[in-house]
């Protein structure tokens, strides 16, 4: 059995990403303070007004206030060492809370769709001024957390369900102000629950992308790997008759963990070392796999099947 754990293997930087991470979590935290003052603001604003979006919006920015103190205390609980309790470490927290965050926001939309329909066909009297006025705070403050949020985003599944938290809030806090603009002037009362839709909509969509992609780390999907290359190129090896036993999962959506049976040659075992090298290279620089586990043998599973055990 030979294992190598390359933890830089599947990202180019893995000193930058530890890095990412904490800072992550500061900006996570006030992001949450924030949000936290909007959703007050938003419910008073909302009740006060009679606006359906905007209360729709409060309640976004209500379930956005947990879920991202959730993603804060999963991005702190994902950095700490591995133990003898948790030997692959703690990410899958930050993949938790990334699937929970998801999981609300698109029960949440098709409670305000269900809503929204109701008061299409009751529409009721709005303040137009007060819903502009709480729009443009709640616009002003989620474009300033997305900002935050942007760039770490790309780098952490988790950090990412509480961006696109943000994301549809600012789409939404545009729709309202919109929407507030066209009732003040026009007395549109059918544009608040049409915005409640259309955001509602927005975020089912983007929240679907985590779900899906959450649930597939966390049932141990096979990570998306040329399979068929992986084998020709490792059964091409000087001395490799047979690659089978296959395993690969990922802990997040970073790390890819990769383990497999070699049927070799009869062979010294210096030699075998030497192929576990160029097996651990290739699986390394050209699929980006992080975590290699190797068990050399000669001839001896009766299934040579690459993915039966």
């Amino acid at each position: 059995m030979n294992e190598h754990n390359h933890d830089h293997g599947h990202l180019k930087d893995a000193g930058h990403s530890h890095d990412v991470s904490q800072l992550s979590g500061k900006k996570i935290f006030w992001v949450t303070l924030l949000n936290a003052t909007i959703t007050i603001a938003e419910i008073i604003g909302g009740i006060v007004s009679g606006s359906l979006a905007l209360l729709s919006d409060a309640m976004h920015n209500l379930s956005d206030t947990i879920a991202i103190a959730l993603s804060y205390y999963a991005n702190k609980i994902g950095q700490k060492p591995k133990d003898k309790k948790r030997t692959y470490g703690y990410k899958r927290a930050e993949i938790l809370a990334a699937f929970i965050n998801a999981s609300v926001l698109i029960a949440l939309s098709l409670l305000l769709i269900i809503e929204a329909i109701k008061r299409f066909n009751s529409p009721e009297a709005i303040n137009g001024n007060l819903m502009i006025i709480v729009a443009f705070i709640g616009l002003i403050a989620n474009l300033f957390s997305v900002f935050l949020l942007e760039k770490d985003s790309h780098e952490n599944l988790n950090i990412k369900s509480s961006y696109l938290h943000l994301l549809g809030d600012t789409v939404s806090s545009v729709g309202v102000l919109l929407g507030g603009i066209a009732i003040k002037y026009w007395n549109v009362l059918w544009i608040d629950p049409i915005v409640t839709i259309a955001i509602s909509l927005y975020i089912l969509r983007e929240a679907w992308h985590v779900t899906k992609t959450t649930i597939d780390i966390l049932m141990q999907s096979s990570p998306s790997l040329d399979y068929e290359h992986i084998k020709e190129e490792i059964e091409a090896i000087e001395n490799v008759k047979n690659i089978h036993h296959v395993h690969a999962w990922m802990t997040d959506e970073k790390t890819i963990y990769f383990e497999a049976h070699i049927d070799l040659s009869d062979m010294l075992l210096s030699e075998v070392q030497l192929v576990y090298n160029k097996i651990e290279h290739l699986l390394k620089e050209h699929y980006d796999i992080s975590h290699i586990t190797l068990q050399a043998e000669v001839d001896n599973c009766s299934s040579k099947d690459f993915f039966n055990s």
